[in-house]
């Protein structure tokens, strides 16, 4: 059953916190998920919240850390001193969220927290972690497994595995190594449960094994287990040997966090940043896109300007240019956009690509003769200018084309070039539309009202 957090459950807590009322506090968030009091916290000062925390113990504690936004992290774990985040959370958490947690902290506090942890191997385990790149498999993968070697006999097997299990909190894969600790396969629990106890784990695992290395991106890892539908898969090394594994919540972590960085990179705004921010940091975030529609502006400006005879001449023209603009970069984000999730989805081969561009101007082309002909017959009927009529209707037909051929192409070039794509979506294609829309406009109109 959901717990419902309310304006008065907090007021509630903060009464026990001032209160000092260390068991009535404890007793009232005892039905409280990791996520829910990660959510509290939020709520309350520096102060109360590290008083409370404090409070909780062991693997909840743990668990909770990990649910506190990575930029309240960093701020509460500052206020904290090295022998309690060693003890008290490190020790209970699994070594890729331990060594999430470290990386959050300078390189002297890191360091002291990790001469703290008492158990050697998880340090040893959590400092390999932090050698990899944070964008890659090995920056997310978990060390905590459950293997088996294939000559040991099933007997053999389920002591270890006995054994083993204490570490690992989900047991999705059970994976078979040799000697070498080399990746070998999988192993069925059916199989293992249902064979006789002196059957050899070589007869009973399955080779066909998906994996991934260390080096492999978060992007490739997401896109491996998202086709085969996977819930886990283990990393290797360049020479095979099991090194740890991934399971779909580190996934879709890195899912989620992708989104948001592209929804903020579609809205103009760069970097990886959070509400609570200081203003200089929202503002360096924000001023590089701010700048480039400033340029558009200016440019779409000097447009104007320099077909201003035309406009004063014939000042129909000058009704449908928030027309012409907003249509040039509706379709460019939309051709953008779809091209970006082509690129997102993991599509590599140049023939499918080339198909999905052909389908792409074989809808913009329908498209913009549809719209062509509405404004034609609007502009016949209601403005009877034959000379404004066409101006527009060809216009916005060229306009249109253009568009989604400039959104459908700049993410490709982008993405060969390895940026990301996901700029092309933002205020760059919009500013450059609007611009080189308009300036399609008055040519067109030029030709009509000059020439013919």
């Amino acid at each position: 059953m959901e717990f419902e957090i309310t304006r008065e459950y907090i007021d509630r807590l903060k009464d026990l916190i001032e209160g000092k009322n260390a068991e009535e506090l404890k007793a009232t968030m005892e039905p409280l998920h990791p996520a829910d009091i990660a959510e509290v916290m939020d709520d309350l000062t520096m102060d109360e919240a590290k008083y409370l925390y404090l409070l909780l113990e062991g693997e909840k504690a743990s668990d909770v850390l990990i649910e506190i936004p990575e930029n309240e992290r960093k701020r509460f774990l500052r206020v904290l001193p090295s022998e309690l985040i060693a003890s008290k959370f490190i020790e209970y958490m699994d070594s890729d969220d331990a060594a999430d947690v470290l990386a959050d902290l300078d390189e002297e506090q890191k360091q002291e927290v990790l001469k703290e942890i008492e158990d050697t191997e998880q340090a040893g385990d959590i400092v390999d972690l932090l050698e990899y790149e944070e964008d890659s498999a090995g920056g997310i993968m978990a060390k905590e497994l459950v293997s088996v070697n294939e000559n040991w006999t099933v007997a053999t097997c389920l002591k270890e595995i006995s054994r083993q299990a204490e570490e690992v909190d989900e047991i999705y894969y059970i994976y078979v190594t040799d000697d070498q600790q080399r990746l070998k396969g999988v192993l069925s629990l059916k199989k293992l449960i249902l064979n006789s106890t002196n059957t050899k784990i070589s007869n009973l695992y399955e080779p066909d094994v998906k994996s991934v290395r260390t080096n492999t991106r978060q992007e490739e890892v997401a896109e491996i287990m998202d086709k085969y539908d996977l819930v886990a898969i283990p990393v290797v090394d360049d020479i095979g040997r099991l090194k740890g594994r991934i399971t779909f919540d580190d996934v879709i972590d890195f899912v989620r966090e992708e989104a948001e960085r592209d929804y903020q990179m579609i809205s103009g705004i760069t970097g990886d940043v959070e509400p609570d921010d200081k203003p200089w940091e929202l503002i360096r975030a924000r001023f590089p896109w701010l700048l480039i529609g400033l340029i558009g502006g200016i440019m779409g400006a000097l447009v104007l300007g320099n077909y201003e005879a035309e406009i004063s001449h014939v000042t129909e023209l000058a009704f449908f240019i928030p027309l012409i603009a907003a249509m040039a970069g509706n379709v460019g984000v939309q051709s953008s956009s779809i091209v970006v999730q082509s690129i997102a989805s993991g599509v590599k081969d140049v023939s499918t690509t080339g198909k999905r561009l052909l389908k792409e101007l074989l809808v913009a082309f329908a498209t913009a003769s549809i719209f062509a002909i509405l404004i034609f017959l609007y502009n016949y009927f209601v403005q009877g200018n034959i000379n404004l009529t066409l101006s527009v209707s060809i216009s916005l037909f060229i306009v249109m084309l253009y568009a989604s051929f400039f959104g459908t192409l700049i993410p490709l070039i982008l993405n060969r070039f390895k940026i990301d794509p996901a700029l092309a979506t933002g205020p760059f294609i919009t500013t450059m539309n609007d611009v080189l829309g308009l300036f399609i406009y008055f040519g067109v109109g030029k030709m009509f009202f000059e020439f013919l």
